[in-house]
């Protein structure tokens, strides 16, 4: 059988027990056909060649805040705790619309792009306005992008005793209703899917018992995934002690998220037995190394965490918070956090490499996403490096990735389609994008024009 895409002459890095020193991957309607070494490369339609350089799984994003790129870097807040930071831009974020949301999805996905990132969740938790998902599908699938969108929510406004202004919060029944509507709509459950929809309360503290609860029962009614902030910051313990009169991760059980279905994102405060409990049910953490560094609020602890039987994916958490959306630069971070916390044994750049590939598909509950095996979604990376930054650097390209750099994405491969060549964006209307991107963040932000 001819191949619509052979990529050649690569060290693969094909699954977490699987290298190819010098190998090929031949792909064929949007999958991986077969994988080899340099003898019997078959036939192909096109041919890439890595020359020489690494190609890995497309890396995974399983927590991220993308409409946050319109406040990057937002100075009267830059230097805030958590829930400073989040005050201070709740009142710009109830600017967003339709329009906005789309052109962030968009310089959000390319940006994801460049970093080697093929799979991307968002957490869209502020609605000011309604559709703003829909607009987020209709930019990932210009690009042709593989995206699962989460229903995020708010019910409890300042006026409810939560953080954020009464124009970004919605009703129950409003939330419950766009959910259903949006699962109808978009919601794909085949294998080699490009759109997927959970279900995303933003966090404990900003909902009501009754909108955790019926998602986890709409979540066993449509066979969908959970997902929500979880154990983030000390002020969480004091919230939910005075509200609920128990630990986050207690009142996360009693509303019945302790299941398989959940992934949440930070878990950088639970107790020891908490974190046993959880694993033991099945939840799936995201750590996001660089925004929690960056904010000052500690950071989870990947290698404990699956010491003790619990999937850990990685992702960038909001461009607000991060500032920036590189998958590259949080799995380098993450290395550089795992062993400056617990030593230089603890943890290899493959553990982290698995983290962004392995354990962000069991996050999103995905089995043909981050490995190269055949039958697989043929998303991938050829990576690139200046030869400045490789020299030296001859016996171990996994190692080399993470630990010098900065890497880039030369070519990413989404389904089969190159979306970045020769480290450019193969996207025609960034530029056009970009321009409108900019005049909206200036208007948002209160900026002259």
């Amino acid at each position: 059988m001819t191949a619509d895409l052979l990529v050649h002459n690569a060290y693969i890095y094909v699954d977490r027990d699987w290298e190819i020193p010098s190998g090929w991957i031949a792909i064929k309607d949007g999958c991986v056909l077969a994988v080899g070494d340099s003898s019997n490369e078959p036939e192909a339609k096109r041919r890439i060649s890595a020359n020489g350089r690494l190609v890995t799984p497309g890396l995974i994003n399983c927590h991220h805040h993308m409409y946050q790129n319109l406040t990057r870097s937002f100075g009267p807040v830059t230097n805030g705790t958590l829930f400073e930071w989040l005050t201070g831009l709740y009142p710009l974020w109830a600017k967003l619309d339709a329009d906005t949301v789309y052109l962030s999805t968009y310089v959000a996905i390319a940006e994801l792009l460049l970093g080697g990132c093929t799979t991307s969740m968002d957490h869209m938790y502020v609605h000011p306005k309604p559709f703003l998902i829909d607009a987020q599908f209709k930019a990932a699938n210009e690009i042709g992008y593989r995206f699962y969108a989460t229903r995020g929510s708010m019910t409890r406004s300042v006026e409810d005793g939560g953080l954020p202004p009464a124009s970004v919060v919605q009703s129950e029944d409003v939330i419950l209703e766009d959910s259903v509507r949006l699962v109808e709509k978009f919601h794909d459950a085949a294998p080699g899917a490009m759109n997927r929809v959970a279900l995303a309360p933003c966090s404990l503290f900003s909902v009501t018992e009754r909108i955790m609860m019926e998602s986890a029962r709409l979540a066993e009614k449509h066979d969908l995934r959970l997902h929500t902030h979880l154990a983030e910051d000390p002020e969480e313990d004091v919230y939910c002690q005075e509200v609920y009169g128990c630990t986050p991760v207690e009142y996360f059980e009693r509303v019945g998220w302790a299941t398989p279905r959940s992934w949440v994102a930070h878990f950088i405060y639970p107790k020891p037995e908490e974190i046993s409990r959880l694993a033991h049910a099945g939840v799936c953490t995201a750590q996001c190394p660089c925004s929690n560094m960056m904010i000052g609020g500690g950071s989870a602890d990947l290698m404990g965490l699956r010491a003790q039987g619990m999937p850990v994916g990685l992702g960038c958490d909001g461009s607000a918070s991060t500032d920036s959306a590189s998958l590259w630069l949080e799995a380098r971070t993450a290395l550089l956090l795992g062993r400056y916390k617990n030593g230089p044994h603890s943890m290899s750049a493959r553990d982290a490499l698995d983290a962004a590939t392995r354990g962000g598909a069991a996050c999103l509950g995905w089995e043909e996403i981050g490995h190269l095996r055949p039958g697989a979604c043929a998303d991938l990376v050829i990576w690139q490096m200046s030869e400045v930054s490789l020299a030296g650097a001859l016996s171990d390209p996994v190692e080399a990735l993470l630990r010098c750099g900065p890497a880039t994405a030369g070519t990413t491969i989404v389904n089969g389609v190159p979306l970045v060549e020769n480290g450019l964006p193969n996207l025609p209307n960034l530029n056009d994008v970009l321009k409108e991107h900019m005049k909206q963040a200036r208007r948002i932000q209160r900026l002259n024009p």
